[in-house]
């Protein structure tokens, strides 16, 4: 069985894109080629590597076709760049990390990645918990994640751990202030989005359950400031905290409590001069950022 270039191109472009028609913008083509190319590939394999919904979703069968798609795509630019006599073309990098991640020490690693001329970075931004879905999808070549088992075909390395703690607005607490410490039951709670489950963990494990009131703020620095400014508690990354801390807009909740969420680095195993690249730089951040 060979595959036709173009079709996979296809394949990937419905993925990243969400339906036929945007694939076909992006490969600057018309719709109807992206469909033929598509209904050519499943007539190959035997198989539907797309599912018609809104947005597009590929079939597990589509999903490994989308890895070996990328990973093709990775190692034949790097070979026409090595071929090129000096001129430098532009690898695309798509990796996935969390929001909090990004918003803390994986920063340093885009100050690196800023000084590379070869190198689009796109990244995905998504739950420590999830990520890992990415790399299986054939979405992204790299994850930070929390999913210790490497997903198949990849190798995985710990990093350290991120570190939160139960943090609010000084004014927020002494209106909560219960005994010596807070009402956890009633104090309403900031979330992250419907996968963060930081707040309700800890909350588990104090034998609390999920308060009455429960916002939900879906990006880092908004979700810092929500707490900051009042809205409810949350688990704040430590690098984040000390900051906060220090400024008077935020105290933690208690001395000790905190939770430590352990980190790893996912990539294909592939032998890859710009992968290996930035698995260096990700080393190096998580050596200074975490724990």
């Amino acid at each position: 069985m060979e595959f036709v270039p173009a079709q996979l191109a296809a394949l990937v472009a419905i993925a990243d894109h969400g339906t036929f028609e945007a694939a076909a913008r992006h490969l600057h083509v018309t719709a109807s080629a992206v469909s033929q190319r598509i209904r050519a590939l499943e007539s190959e394999i035997g198989q539907v590597v797309v599912r018609r919904t809104t947005p597009c979703r590929p079939t597990p069968a589509g999903e490994e076709l989308i890895r070996l798609a990328r990973q093709t795509r990775l190692l034949q630019d790097e070979v026409r760049d090595a071929l090129a006599h000096g001129h430098v073309g532009i690898v695309d990098l798509p990796v996935a990390v969390s929001a909090d991640s990004l918003a803390t020490w994986f920063r340093a690693g885009l100050i690196e990645v800023a000084g590379w001329s070869d190198v689009a970075l796109r990244l995905h931004v998504e739950d420590q918990a999830f990520s890992a879905d990415l790399l299986r999808s054939g979405h992204v070549l790299g994850a930070v994640t929390s999913e210790p088992t490497p997903v198949q075909g990849c190798s995985v390395e710990p990093l350290g751990h991120l570190r939160y703690v139960p943090a609010a607005a000084s004014g927020f607490a002494e209106r909560w202030r219960h005994g010596r410490g807070v009402d956890w039951a009633a104090m309403p709670m900031v979330v992250f989005n419907e996968k963060d489950h930081l707040q309700h963990d800890a909350l588990a494990a104090r034998g609390v359950g999920t308060p009455p009131v429960v916002h939900r703020v879906p990006t880092s620095a908004d979700f810092l400031e929500a707490v900051c400014l009042g809205l409810g508690w949350g688990m704040i990354p430590h690098p984040q905290l000390g900051p906060a801390v220090e400024a008077g807009r935020l105290v933690p909740l208690g001395t000790r409590l905190h939770v430590d969420v352990q980190l790893y680095w996912q990539r294909w195993r592939l032998d890859s001069p710009v992968l290996g690249r930035l698995t260096d730089v990700v080393r190096r951040a998580a050596r200074a950022g975490l724990r």
